[in-house]
């Protein structure tokens, strides 16, 4: 129909019916269609769209000019462009880590992508306390195939420019230098801070001023260093989770940053989960059982991360002078510097910042919730400051218990 190929407009699921039967070649002609949107992110629209008779499905996604969120945040609709590549990219990289893309639609800002209903949202999963024991090794094996095999150790230089001009995601990067490297760390009216949180905030965020000298070191690094080809916004809420099957959702923040960024919100988000286990089950024995399977994930995600860059850096390495000696240490050292300064960052804008994660905000008894929100900040700080010294799980999982009262 000519309402799809004009101009966009934001669809409804009556539009993203019409659309999959008019401009989708995937369903059968006697599809008998349902829809529902089923977006609960920030930023876009989600349509599953459902043909029973034949046992098909498929996800549409669209991308709009603004934020959902909020309408401060005027966005690029080429997101959905730079989602659709990067997915179809990281296939090839990490085949079976992240959906399959059927198509990209750029008048309706729109992607076509595999439906992945038989998994779970992680973080829903982890907030009714299951477990995922092959998390840590599949999740590892994404980030060091799709890190270091985008980076100048590995791929051809002028390639990997090439990359790096075409992942240029200037409004979404914006919103990351806003929401993670700036302003949960000054008293900025667009924070959110839990009241029984705020005197804690200010006292030990706001008016420390050796910790702002280290974001903003941060965010210059961030905004400078194009490593390699990010995610951009790997949270618990961007992976699809079954027993035996992990998928990464929702790269659209994806640019050339830090490698460190997306370890580094693993860790984090699992640290969240920590917290909602610690203040959320009531059976002791259930919550000790849950505390110490987060625990030991995140020390093998940090220790299987490293042992795989190793392995991946002798077997791809290309660039003659990343293999003399020494180097290959160095450079995943200032990776692991990275995880723990993004770690940190993340515990604590997730507080503080316009965008909360529901391991906190769904703790109902509100001095519960701010202890775990004490905790949490308490913990990024240390991860901010302590960077450059941490370099192990149990480094890692250190400070986390450290910082946590009692686990």
């Amino acid at each position: 129909m000519a309402i799809f190929t004009t101009e966009y407009f934001t669809m409804t699921e009556a539009d993203a019916i019409e659309y999959a039967k008019t401009r989708l070649n995937f369903f059968d002609e006697d599809a008998e269609l349902t829809c529902k949107e089923i977006g609960d992110g920030n930023l876009n629209y989600v349509f599953r769209l459902v043909d029973e008779k034949n046992n098909k499905s498929v996800i549409v996604k669209q991308a709009g000019p603004v934020a959902r969120i909020s309408d401060e945040f005027k966005l690029s609709p080429d997101r959905n462009r730079i989602e659709s590549e990067i997915l179809e990219l990281q296939n090839k990289l990490a085949p079976g880590f992240v959906p399959e893309i059927y198509g990209y639609d750029p008048i309706m800002n729109c992607c076509a992508m595999e439906d992945l209903s038989d998994h779970e949202i992680m973080r829903t999963a982890l907030m009714k306390h299951k477990k995922f024991p092959l998390f840590a090794d599949h999740i590892t094996t994404y980030m060091v195939n799709t890190l270091l095999l985008t980076s100048d150790v590995v791929m051809e230089h002028k390639e990997k420019k090439e990359l790096v001009k075409s992942f240029m995601n200037p409004e979404l990067c914006e919103i990351t230098e806003d929401l993670v490297y700036t302003e949960p760390f000054y008293d900025c009216h667009r924070n959110d801070v839990f009241p029984a949180s705020r005197d804690f905030v200010q006292e030990t965020i706001w008016n420390d001023k050796a910790l702002q000298l280290e974001t903003a070191k941060l965010k210059f690094e961030f905004m400078t260093n194009a490593q390699s080809l990010l995610h951009g916004d790997l949270h618990t809420g961007s992976v699809f989770i079954k027993e035996d099957s992990t998928k990464v959702i929702d790269p659209e923040f994806a640019f050339y940053g830090p490698a460190g960024y997306d370890v580094g919100n693993v860790i984090a988000n699992l640290t969240f989960a920590l917290a909602n286990a610690k203040y959320t089950i009531e059976d002791a024995g259930q919550r000790e059982d849950q505390i110490d399977y987060l625990q030991n994930t995140i020390i093998d995600i940090v220790d299987l991360f490293k042992e795989k860059f190793v392995k991946a850096w002798d077997e791809k390495v290309t660039d003659r002078t990343a293999r003399y000696e020494g180097f290959k240490e160095y450079y995943l050292d200032s990776v692991l510097r990275d995880t723990a300064a993004v770690s940190g960052l993340e515990l604590c804008r997730r507080i503080i910042g316009l965008a909360h994660v529901k391991d906190i905000t769904s703790i109902e008894d509100a001095e519960k919730r701010a202890a775990a929100e004490k905790e949490c900040l308490t913990a990024g700080k240390r991860f901010i400051l302590e960077r450059g010294t941490l370099k192990t799980g149990e480094d890692f999982i250190k400070v986390v218990k450290e910082s946590f009262n009692n686990i």
